[in-house]
């Protein structure tokens, strides 16, 4: 995994901050590979808490990570209960790696 420590303890932080202390996050795509250079950081949150609005909780998520990580490509990703599981969450908890 490519993420600094520091990094790592950022992105934990933003999401207890935003979503609880039982939210889980994982880092998924090129960020994972050790051989890879560059690419955006894919970000998976999952909370057990259902959101009253997803698209807000997005929007304070990414808002957090830019004002910790700097301004960067990242993608975020909300899955809580009442999202249904798409392709993209299983391939992210298949391949991801949890923080």
């Amino acid at each position: 995994m490519r993420l600094t420590p520091d990094q790592v303890q950022a992105i934990r932080q933003v999401a207890q901050r935003e979503l609880g202390e039982d939210a889980r996050v994982r880092v998924f795509g090129s960020q994972v590979l050790d051989d890879r250079l560059g690419g955006d950081i894919d970000l998976l949150f999952e909370t057990d808490k259902s959101q009253q609005n997803r698209a807000s909780t997005i929007c304070r998520l990414y808002g957090a990570l830019v004002i910790e990580l700097g301004d960067r490509k990242i993608d975020v990703l909300l899955k809580d209960p009442n999202t249904p599981d798409v392709p993209i969450f299983q391939i992210a908890k298949r391949t991801g790696v949890l923080l």
